[in-house]
Formats: C-alpha cells, sequence, structure tokens
C-alpha cells in the first residue's frame, strides 16, 4: 500500500539523485545509525543488556540474526567481546 501521490515520488527521487554518490552514502549511514541507537536504548529500556559487550549481542540479534544460522550466530555472538 502507498498513499504517496506519483508526482511526489518522482520528485523525491529527482532530489536523492541531484545529490553526489557520497551525500547519499552519508545519509545511509547516518539513517543506521540512528536506527541502531534506537536499538541500543530500546534494549537498555527492556533490560536485555547490562554491558557494552552484551549490548552489542543484542543489537546484532536484532539486526542480522535472520541472516545466519543458529551455529553461525554462536560464534559470532562468542566473538563480541
Amino acid at each position: 500500500m502507498t498513499d504517496t501521490h506519483e508526482s511526489i515520488k518522482v520528485r523525491f527521487h529527482q532530489m536523492m539523485m541531484s545529490r553526489s554518490p557520497l551525500e547519499r552514502l552519508e545519509m545511509g549511514c547516518s539513517m543506521f545509525d540512528t536506527a541502531k541507537e534506537i536499538v541500543r536504548n530500546s534494549i537498555i529500556n527492556q533490560g536485555l543488556g547490562s554491558s557494552p559487550q552484551e549490548i552489542n549481542r543484542q543489537i546484532f540479534l536484532r539486526f542480522y540474526s535472520q541472516d545466519f544460522d543458529e551455529d553461525q550466530q554462536k560464534k559470532i555472538l562468542n566473538s563480541i567481546k
């Protein structure tokens, strides 16, 4: 479902493409950093992480758990120290 008018979609695309590749990359990195900070705060507020390492483990699980099987996850989680 989309509620965005087609002319707005076209205009937004034009605006994004008028930026340099570096600017678009920086925007994407900034959005990822913001999402990661939101997740970090959620983990802390839910009491799921008491140390930086445990918080990073929880962040990994939230972002990437579906990308790895259980054995791979265990190896990665063990390596986060």
